[in-house]
C-alpha cells in the first residue's frame, strides 16, 4: 500500500498492480479482565466532594443524542520521507514542529485517527532492542539514537488532540532499494541490523543490487517470531491504540520469483509452495492477532491489503474484477483472516475509479462490505486522495466524494486517506469537497464489540463560561479515556466536540444565546456511557 512514490495505476490482469502497490513480549501486563482505563490525568476544575450523577444512557434530558460513528484517518508515511519527516537527518525540533503540522491538519479534516509508520523496513522510530533506528529519521545508517524517543512524543500528541494512534509496521521488509537505501548491500546495512547477525534469515530479491531490497524471509519460523517480537516491543512499550500492517508480505511479483528454496526445502512438508506461503503469511496474521490480545486486549490490529482476493473468474467466492489477485500472487487470503476473525478491523484499498472496467470501485465495495457483514471485523476503505488529477476519471475532483456517499449507502464504518500529503495538497479541491459534505461535524470512532468494554459513568457538568475560542465547560469525568460533548438544538443534541479525558472541554463554535450541553465519557474500545445531566449556560 503505502510506499514509494507511484506513478498512475492502469490496472492490469497482471504486473501493473505492482506498480501501483509500490512505494511487539513481556510478562505481567495486564489482561483483559483486570484492565482498568487510567482516571484522567487532573480535570480542568476541582470536582470537589460530589460524585458524578447517574445520568442517561444515549439522552441529554429528554432529547436523544445524535453522533456520526466512523473512523477517519489518514496514513502518514516515512519511507522515502514521502511524507513524513520531510528530509532525512531533521533536528528534533524541526521533526516535532512537522508533526505537529500533520496532526494540525489531521484535527482540520475533523479525524479521530492516525496511521504513523514506525517500522517502514527493518527499522524503527523508537528505541528498539530488535532494529536499527531508521534512516529516514536519523540521516544515517550507524544505529546511534538521535537522543529522543520519537514514538513516546507522537503518541502523547496525537492523544492530546484525541486522535487514535496506530503504530504502521512492515513485517518483512528489511531494507529499501538503492541508491536511496541500502538495497541488498550488508555492507551498507547499520551494525545493529539483525539481518547482519542472521544473514541465513535474508532473502535479496529480485536480483541485482541496484533494484534489490533484503526481506526477512517468511519461510523460516525463526524470522517469523523475530519480525513478531521486535513489533510487540512497540505494543508493550508504548500507549498505541493500534497495530497495523498494509499489503507487504511476500513481494508482488514484478521481480520474478521469490528466492526461498531454501527455505521450501526445509519447512514445506511437501505442500505446494503457494500454499505453504500463504499458510506462512497466516500464520504470522493469526499470531499477531493473539499475541497482542495477550499483551493488551483494548489495542486494534488491522490490515490493509490489497483491494482484490481474487477474480470472479477464477473462484466464485471471488469479485467482479479482473485485476491482480492478492490471493495467488503475494499469498495473502484476505479472505480467510476476515472469516477467521484475526483482524479488528480491515482497509481494502479500493485505489480505483467507479466504473473502471478491470476494477470497479463500485463492485468491489459490495464485495467487501458482504464479507465483512456479521463477523466482529469492522471495515473500513483505503480511499486513495493520491490519485486525484490523473487522467481520465480521477481528473473528476468529485470522484472521491461520490466513493464515499457509497461507502455510506454500504454501512462502511469508516475511511482511511493516502497519504498525508495528498490531502494537505487538496489537488482539484476534492479533499475539500470530501471534508465539507462528509465530515462537517466530529465524529465518534465505532464502537469495536470485540474488545474490553469499560464504559464509564456519567461525567458532571457544574458550570459554562464564554471565551475568546468559544464556551469553556466545567467538568468532571471518571474512568473515561475520551469525552464527547453534546448541544441541544430542537429535539436532539448534536455532537460539537470530542477531547481526551484530562483535556479542558470547550464548544468551539457556538451559537449566540442560552444553550444547554450534555458531556459523555467513552472507553478504548469506542463504548460510550451514560450521559451527564444537561446544564444549561446562559
Amino acid at each position: 500500500m503505502l510506499r514509494l512514490p507511484r506513478p498512475p495505476v492502469k490496472l492490469t490482469l497482471a504486473l501493473a498492480s505492482v506498480l501501483f502497490a509500490t512505494a511487539v513480549l513481556g510478562v505481567g501486563l495486564l489482561r483483559a479482565a483486570t484492565y482498568k482505563p487510567t482516571a484522567a490525568a487532573g480535570a480542568p476544575w476541582p470536582s470537589g466532594t460530589s460524585a458524578p450523577a447517574p445520568g442517561t444512557p444515549g439522552k441529554c434530558g429528554t432529547v436523544p443524542v445524535k453522533a456520526a460513528r466512523e473512523l477517519r484517518g489518514m496514513w502518514l508515511t516515512t519511507v522515502n520521507n514521502i511524507d513524513f519527516p520531510s528530509r532525512r537527518g531533521l533536528s528534533q525540533a524541526q521533526v516535532k514542529a512537522e508533526y505537529q503540522r500533520w496532526l494540525d491538519l489531521a484535527v482540520a479534516q475533523r479525524h479521530n485517527a492516525i496511521f504513523v509508520h514506525v517500522r517502514p523496513s527493518g527499522d524503527a522510530f523508537w528505541p528498539s532492542a530488535y532494529a536499527p533506528w531508521s534512516e529516514w529519521l536519523t540521516g544515517k545508517r550507524d544505529g546511534k539514537s538521535p537522543g529522543w524517543d520519537p514514538m513516546d512524543y507522537m503518541i502523547k500528541e496525537a492523544h492530546a488532540r484525541n486522535l487514535e494512534f496506530h503504530a504502521w509496521f512492515n513485517p518483512y521488509r528489511g531494507t529499501q532499494p538503492g541508491p536511496v537505501g541500502p538495497g541488498a548491500d550488508f555492507a551498507k546495512l547499520a551494525p545493529n541490523h539483525p539481518l547482519l547477525k542472521h544473514r541465513d534469515w535474508a532473502i535479496a530479491h529480485p536480483a541485482g543490487q541496484s533494484t534489490a531490497r533484503l526481506y526477512f524471509d517468511p519461510g523460516i519460523p525463526a524470522a517469523r517470531k523475530f519480525v513478531e517480537d521486535s513489533m510487540l516491543e512497540a505494543v508493550q512499550k508504548y500507549d498505541v491504540d493500534g497495530v497495523h500492517f498494509d499489503d507487504f508480505f511476500y513481494p508482488y511479483p514484478a521481480g520474478g520469483e521469490f528466492p526461498d528454496d531454501a527455505s521450501y526445502a526445509k519447512y514445506g512438508g511437501g505442500k505446494p509452495r503457494a500454499q505453504w506461503r500463504r499458510d506462512n503469511v497466516d500464520t504470522l496474521v493469526r499470531e499477531m492477532d493473539e499475541r497482542i490480545k495477550a499483551l493488551k486486549p483494548w489495542v486494534k490490529f488491522g490490515i490493509s491489503p490489497f483491494g482484490i482476493w481474487r477474480n470472479y473468474a477464477t473462484d466464485p467466492d471471488g469479485s467482479q474484477s479482473k485485476g491482480l489477485e492478492a490471493y495467488d500472487a503475494i499469498f495473502a487470503d484476505t479472505r480467510k483472516w476476515v472469516q477467521q476473525g484475526w483482524l479488528d478491523y480491515i482497509v481494502p484499498q479500493l485505489y480505483w475509479t467507479i466504473g473502471f472496467d478491470k476494477a470497479d470501485y463500485a463492485k468491489l465495495l459490495p464485495w467487501w462490505t458482504k464479507l465483512t457483514k456479521g463477523t466482529n471485523v469492522q471495515l473500513y476503505i483505503g480511499m486513495a486522495d493520491y490519485r486525484v488529477g490523473e487522467e481520465g476519471d480521477w481528473s473528476d475532483p468529485a470522484m472521491l466524494d461520490r466513493q464515499m456517499v457509497l461507502n455510506d449507502q454500504f454501512g462502511v464504518q469508516g475511511q482511511v486517506h493516502f497519504s498525508a500529503k495528498q490531502i494537505r495538497a487538496d489537488r482539484l479541491g476534492a479533499v475539500t469537497r470530501y471534508r465539507d459534505k462528509h465530515y462537517a461535524s466530529p465524529a465518534l470512532l465505532p464502537r469495536m464489540a470485540r474488545l474490553p468494554v469499560e464504559a464509564p459513568p456519567a461525567p458532571r457538568l457544574t458550570g459554562a463560561a464564554r471565551f475568546d475560542k468559544g464556551i469553556r465547560l466545567q467538568a468532571t469525568t471518571d474512568k473515561a479515556t475520551s469525552w464527547a460533548l453534546y448541544r441541544v438544538a430542537g429535539d436532539s443534541a448534536a455532537l460539537v466536540a470530542t477531547g481526551r479525558a484530562g483535556t479542558e472541554v470547550v464548544d468551539p463554535a457556538p451559537p449566540a444565546g442560552p444553550l444547554t450541553y450534555c458531556l459523555s465519557g467513552l472507553d478504548r474500545s469506542g463504548n460510550e456511557g451514560p450521559i451527564s445531566t444537561p446544564l444549561t449556560a446562559s
